[in-house]
Formats: C-alpha cells, sequence, structure tokens
C-alpha cells in the first residue's frame, strides 16, 4: 500500500515539476539579459544609498531586474506571450511598448530661427542635458550619446522626413541598442506671438518600461526632462542664456 502511495505521488509529481520548469523557460535575449543586471545593479545600490522609503522601493526593482537578468525569465514576457531570444534588435517600436512623450512651448522667435538651430543636431546637447553629444554623419544621419542610468548609451539615427521651418522627423536606425522615433514640429502661434513647437517622441529605453519606472522613481520622468528642455530652449533663444544645471540631476530621456 505504501508503494502504491508512493508510485502515484511520483507519477503525479513529475508532470507538475515540467509544468514549472517549462513556465520558467529562458524568455530574455542575452543582450538584454545583460542590460538588465547592470541597470538593475545600478538601481539597487542607488536606493540603498538613499536610505529612505522610495530608495527601499528602488533597491527593490533593482533586485527584481538583476535576477531577471541572472534567470533570463521575465513574468511579464511570459504572460504576454513574447520572448526576445534569438530576436534582432529593431528600430519599430510596437504598439503598448515604449514610452510617448507630446510636449510644447511657445517661444517668442520665427519658425526659421528655431528650425535653424534645431536642425543643426549638435546644437542639441545645450538644450537638453541628458545629451553627452551628438555628431552629424553623411547624409542625414547622425551619432548620438546619452547620459542613462546604468552608463552612456549610444545610438545612430536618421531624419526621414523634412520640411523647412515646419517639421523634422527621425528614427533610430536598423540595429540600435535604442529604438526611439519622433519629431518637432514648428507652428506660427496665433496672435503673432512667436512659435509653438511641438516634440513628440517614442522610446524604448534599454531596460524597457520597467526601466521608464525606474528613471519616474529616481526623479528623471522623461516627460518633465523634455518640458524642463523645451523651456531650456526657449530661454536661450529668447535671451542668448542658457540656465545653469549645476548640482541638478540628469535626465534619461532618449532623443
Amino acid at each position: 500500500m505504501a508503494t502504491m502511495t508512493m508510485s502515484r505521488f511520483r507519477s503525479g509529481d513529475r508532470p507538475a515539476r515540467h509544468a514549472v520548469d517549462g513556465a520558467r523557460r529562458i524568455n530574455v535575449g542575452g543582450s538584454e539579459r545583460a542590460i538588465s543586471v547592470l541597470t538593475g545593479g545600478g538601481m539597487a545600490l542607488y536606493g540603498l544609498r538613499r536610505g529612505n522609503l522610495s530608495g527601499l522601493l528602488l533597491a527593490g526593482i533593482g533586485a527584481a531586474l538583476t535576477y531577471r537578468g541572472f534567470t533570463g525569465h521575465c513574468d511579464v514576457y511570459q504572460a504576454l506571450g513574447m520572448s526576445s531570444v534569438g530576436h534582432k534588435k529593431q528600430t519599430a517600436i510596437p504598439s503598448g511598448q515604449g514610452v510617448k512623450i507630446e510636449e510644447s512651448v511657445t517661444i517668442l522667435k520665427s519658425p526659421e530661427e528655431l528650425f535653424s538651430f534645431w536642425r543643426r543636431l549638435e546644437n542639441l546637447p545645450r538644450v537638453m542635458r541628458n545629451l553627452v553629444s551628438v555628431h552629424e554623419l553623411d547624409g542625414n544621419r547622425s551619432h548620438w550619446v546619452a547620459w542613462g542610468l546604468a552608463g552612456d548609451v549610444e545610438w545612430d539615427a536618421e531624419i526621414i522626413n523634412e520640411r523647412p521651418n515646419e517639421l523634422i522627423a527621425w528614427r533610430s536606425v536598423d540595429g540600435s541598442e535604442v529604438a526611439t522615433a519622433g519629431s518637432v514640429h514648428f507652428q506660427p502661434a496665433p496672435g503673432d506671438r512667436g512659435t509653438e513647437v511641438k516634440v513628440v517622441l517614442s522610446y524604448n529605453p534599454p531596460a524597457g518600461q520597467v526601466g521608464a519606472g525606474i528613471a519616474w522613481l529616481a526623479g528623471r520622468d522623461p516627460h518633465t526632462q523634455i518640458r524642463e528642455d523645451l523651456r531650456t530652449f526657449k530661454r536661450l533663444m529668447e535671451t542668448g542664456t542658457v540656465p545653469t544645471t549645476e548640482g541638478q540631476s540628469r535626465g534619461t530621456c532618449h532623443l
């Protein structure tokens, strides 16, 4: 009787174990795992050093990211039926994924002046404090370096649509680590009150939506960063001076 009971237990236990093994299968690609470990470790250390409730929450998320990287398993991916194993990096941002930002500001300058400044992409680090550098390459391509929570992030982008004094639209090129696309619009403001500048940006940060959440916990909400960058752009174009950022945290938005 005891033998039969043990036999039933083992035969019933085996499928359950296989189910667990299958449920924990690797569904996170190699480069994404490495990024998760680096980002998660950095967030955990930063959170612990803060020593407050939000810091502990940040440390917990960092630990979860690190675990995700080491195990190669993501419960969210599993729930959505997704996997990044064996997938090539792509610049298209799937519907419902990534971060979308739309911000605007009115500047007392003509569309021609504002377009001319923005179109010279190497000017952008002057008004976007998260950018380290932008170098224009051949044609419509450029190389971007931005400050990230786990270190500098680099990618190439190309201008895909341009209407002088009205619109500049871009996207990251195939094979880029950061998937990003966006546009900046220059439209005369009503009542001859300058120009309305609107930025529309979509991007997938290296750590995905979780990375965007971590940036928010650290006080670096990408919406706020773009809004502040546009205010800096406004002040520079209207007064010729740039407000100092000394002592302030740097943002994580990738444009």
